[in-house]
């Protein structure tokens, strides 16, 4: 019964506009067409200024409800950069915006059609052809050679004080590992990942791996004002790392690996000062979409001084420890004496 009273609705609504359409016909007929057709355009160029004006008012409200909301200062040498970029490329597009539609609209209501107005085919001019190319031209070729600039340097080879940290993708969470003491990270096989004990497939027979840490909770820990290279890949589909807050961001393949580097310069602690909120953290996202669980695919990123990331990581038991740890020793039967249990020993070695 809704479905049928909505078509019936929906044309009424139709024969209303119709019978609309048709008295505005007759009564153009009735008061001299030129007439109407002037007043109409005098209405729309009217309304077309209002438009523009409250066009560039809702941008002005828009702009003072979410500056609150934006992102705070970025945390990072690079994102400093990409800031400078994107104000840049605003002020610049932003200039234009305003110049070409202030053109327009002051022309459609300057130069409206009335019965004394007649227009004008104004069919070519090779000069203003060059002019309104070459400008635009000029500039976007400048704005992407700044864009090429920084992303260069982002994915340029990082320096040799770099620590080393390893991020992959898996539906739907990221996987952290860091280097051991030996600063090398070990090999990895995809053939041998098991998400019993091995979730990245180290290679055992590497001993470069024997002291590698690794974190499942998607938690990223960096030393304030030290470089960091950031190695990234995915186990199953293509997933994004998003680092927001230090302005980066790069795509977790599987199979390939991709690399940025980044200096971070504000600790957690002092963000959480800067933006007055105690519950700040940095955050990893995935910026790709990558299945249904795409929404929840969340890390942290936890920056602190190199005193609180070593005493951090000295709390850290090694994966391969963790999963390969040695089974504890049988207890020994009763009325077994010491020296019994301590031949049985030998006897089982020698064998």
């Amino acid at each position: 019964m809704s479905g049928l009273i909505s078509i019936l609705l929906t044309g009424l609504v139709f024969v209303i506009i119709y019978q609309i359409a048709k008295a505005s016909e007759y009564a153009t007929i009735l008061r001299g067409e030129e007439k109407i057709n002037a007043r109409v355009n005098r209405t729309m160029a009217i309304l077309l200024v209002a438009f523009f004006l409250l066009g560039l008012y809702g941008i002005w409200v828009c702009h003072e409800a979410l500056i609150d909301k934006m992102l705070p200062v970025s945390a990072s040498e690079h994102g400093v950069e990409y800031d400078r970029m994107f104000l840049v490329t605003l002020a610049v597009t932003g200039i234009v915006f305003l110049i070409t539609q202030t053109i327009l609209f002051w022309f459609a209501y300057r130069y409206q059609s009335t019965e004394k107005r007649t227009s004008f085919f104004y069919a070519h001019n090779n000069k203003l052809e060059l002019v309104w190319t070459t400008i635009p031209a000029i500039a976007m070729a400048v704005l992407v050679a700044i864009g090429l600039r920084n992303w260069m340097n982002m994915t340029s080879a990082a320096p040799k004080e770099a620590m080393v940290v390893e991020v992959v993708g898996k539906q739907f969470n990221w996987i952290v590992r860091y280097p051991g003491k030996d600063g090398v990270m070990g090999k990895r096989d995809f053939r041998k990942i098991n998400d019993a004990n091995n979730v990245l497939g180290l290679d055992w027979n590497d001993k470069d791996n024997m002291d590698d840490v690794v974190a499942q909770n998607g938690e990223l820990h960096l030393v304030v004002n030290k470089p960091v290279s950031i190695l990234i890949g995915s186990r199953d589909v293509i997933h994004d790392v998003g680092l927001p807050h230090f302005r980066m961001k790069m795509d977790a393949v599987p199979g390939i690996v991709t690399t940025i580097w980044f200096t971070p310069t504000i600790t957690t602690t002092k963000m959480k000062e800067i933006t007055g909120n105690k519950d700040f953290v940095y955050e990893i996202s995935c910026d790709q979409m990558c299945g249904k669980g795409h929404y929840s695919m969340r890390g942290t990123v936890i920056v602190e001084t190199q005193a609180e990331y070593d005493a951090w990581m000295a709390k850290q038991q090694s994966y391969y420890a963790s999963n390969n740890a040695a089974p504890a020793a049988a207890p020994a039967a009763e009325g077994t004496a010491p020296e019994q249990k301590t031949d049985s020993v030998k006897a089982i070695t020698m064998k």
